[in-house]
């Protein structure tokens, strides 16, 4: 088998300022999803394995496979944004094409959250984009998860790794509330935890790239966590081990997460390039900007929860 090419990311001066996305070039041969009937659905899965036995794909330092995410990483989660949560995505238009992060509120007991975003943005934005998702070092300790998770172009959450794909203009996401958002219990739900200590914050000025607000609604409720069994959590390295309605009580059924209708809006992105040299290691000014990004999303989810008339329905 031939190896895959492997493609440096490009410095953001030798990208036009209406570049598309990062270090891969568009996939040949690829056909997207819906756009035809079996017969192109066959034909584009023969290219595919004909591509990955040839070696005829690319991957970036950072690991990333676009040809191996746009096939198998991100149509299996296309049934649940469409047809299970039925998500409502809201201002696209507020992400630019250029370099940008964006920054989510957590929730849910598993981080489907941002998984969802991760297809909002690449089948919904013009032009789709690939979510470049800082992780936390538990995600790439997990067997098999770590390598999806590289493949898919993910990396960890270090301000050095955040800086370089901003500044290659890439799409980069990162959700500062970490395990304390998405194992939070049901009663606190809604309610933003802490934002740690504002590194992404620094990481935006220090590229003068965008921050984009993003406030997702629904996800609190496909996992209500009503308990923690902690011995258990602790004896399987994981931050948490929740106890729902349904699980673990009904086993893997229990799983299943429940069908809430979702919301995604996207706000209008907080500038970060007027900021002057050395404003990046200014515990106060990068406190005040991370705490203005937190109030935001804040407020855009007392908003939506507002217009919502169910949990199922919306």
């Amino acid at each position: 088998m031939a190896d895959a090419r492997v493609i440096p990311l490009h410095p953001a001066e030798q990208r036009g300022p209406g570049a598309r996305r990062g270090p891969v070039a568009p996939v040949p041969d690829a056909v997207p999803a819906g756009d035809g009937g079996w017969e192109d659905a066959v034909a584009d899965a023969m290219a595919f394995a004909r591509r990955r036995l040839l070696g005829d794909y690319r991957v970036d330092e950072f690991g990333f496979d676009e040809d191996l995410t746009d096939h198998l990483v991100v149509p299996p989660l296309r049934p649940l944004y469409e047809k299970w949560f039925r998500v409502e995505t809201i201002g696209l238009h507020n992400v630019p094409d250029s370099g940008a992060l964006v920054v989510a509120n957590h929730s849910g007991t598993l981080p489907l959250d941002a998984l969802m975003t991760t297809v909002a943005l690449r089948d919904h934005h013009d032009p789709g984009r690939h979510l470049r998702m800082l992780g936390a070092d538990l995600v790439f300790r997990l067997p098999m998860v770590g390598s999806i998770a590289r493949k898919a172009g993910h990396t960890l959450a270090c301000n050095p790794d955040a800086e370089r794909l901003m500044r290659a203009g890439e799409l980069v996401g990162v959700w500062p509330e970490g395990f304390k958002g998405v194992g939070k219990p049901f009663r606190d739900r809604y309610k933003l935890q802490r934002f740690g200590r504002g590194g992404f914050v620094s990481a935006a000025m220090r590229t003068g790239v965008p921050i984009v607000p993003c406030s997702i609604v629904g996800a609190e409720e496909i996992y209500p966590k009503i308990g923690d069994l902690k011995p258990l959590a602790r004896l399987l390295g994981l931050p948490y081990f929740p106890v729902t309605p349904f699980f673990p009580h009904f086993g893997p059924l229990g799983a299943v997460p429940l069908p809430s209708k979702w919301y995604i809006e996207f706000g209008e992105p907080v500038e970060t390039a007027s900021y002057g040299e050395g404003a990046a290691d200014d515990p106060m000014v990068v406190f005040s900007l991370s705490d203005q990004v937190r109030e935001i999303i804040q407020q855009t989810l007392y908003r939506l929860l507002s217009q919502r008339r169910s949990v199922f329905l919306g």
